[in-house]
């Protein structure tokens, strides 16, 4: 299936010099000039990726991100003069998911695209491979001496309750309702963080480890959440 790039950007002529080379790769290229038909576009096409201008008239490129995170899982790939760090970050917070200054060479662009469809098409593939109902999705998980209670968010191990965070309690139990399959970082982070989310996968490994020091008898060598070398997790229970 052809993937669906939908590219905003008010300058006529990058417009068409970034459209041209997208349809050279094989692309379906659709385009806007303003925020608000980026918005009405995005809604009507449901792109796979969206290059987004920051400086755009109407409605900037920040807003047009904030309000299609809460809508849809789209990767956005911001493309703006503006270099400064703080426009940086504010641009990932909104929830973009990668970030391309201008000038920048047509080359570099397409990597850049190639990458986010590359990841996009990686997770739908996994998420896919594992939407098969789960036997163990319901209220209260027993796997052995570790009990997991959707209803009281709690979480106890040896019939006593374990402190976790809240983030911790949704990694956990989104481990234990995958039991035995390997999950890459991106599947988890995008499964319990959201497509809103725009930090690393580092922070997969952060709470893996957290979640070993509360629930396995020796966290240096965990028994229940093991490390598959290449790809990510996979919970033994």
């Amino acid at each position: 299936m052809t993937e669906k790039i939908l590219l905003v950007e008010d300058e006529l002529a990058l417009r068409e010099t970034i459209s041209y080379n997208l349809k050279q790769q094989g692309y379906e290229v659709f385009t806007a000039e303003d925020g608000e038909q980026a918005i009405e576009q995005a809604r009507s096409i449901r792109p796979d990726l969206m290059l987004l201008d920051l400086m755009l008239p109407n409605i900037d490129g920040f807003e047009v991100c904030r309000i299609l995170r809460r809508e849809m899982n789209l990767p956005i790939l911001m493309l703006t003069a503006r270099s400064s760090e703080i426009d940086r970050v504010l641009g990932l917070e909104m929830g973009a998911d990668d970030y391309i200054t201008k000038p920048f060479s047509m080359r570099e662009l397409l990597s850049r695209v190639k990458a986010q469809l590359r990841r996009l098409r990686m997770i739908r593939n996994e998420m896919e491979q594992q939407a098969e109902p789960q036997p163990e999705t319901k209220p209260v998980l027993t796997i052995g001496n570790l009990v997991i209670d959707t209803f009281r968010r709690e979480v106890s191990l040896n019939n006593e309750v374990i402190a976790l965070k809240p983030k911790e309690f949704d990694l956990l139990y989104y481990l234990a309702t995958h039991r035995r399959a390997a999950l890459s970082r991106d599947v988890i982070l995008r499964e319990v963080w959201g497509w809103e989310y725009a930090g690393g996968t580092r922070t997969v490994d952060v709470h893996i480890r957290w979640l070993r020091e509360k629930i396995e008898d020796d966290s240096a060598n965990p028994n229940r959440i093991v490390t598959v070398h290449g790809v990510g997790y996979r919970f033994e229970g």
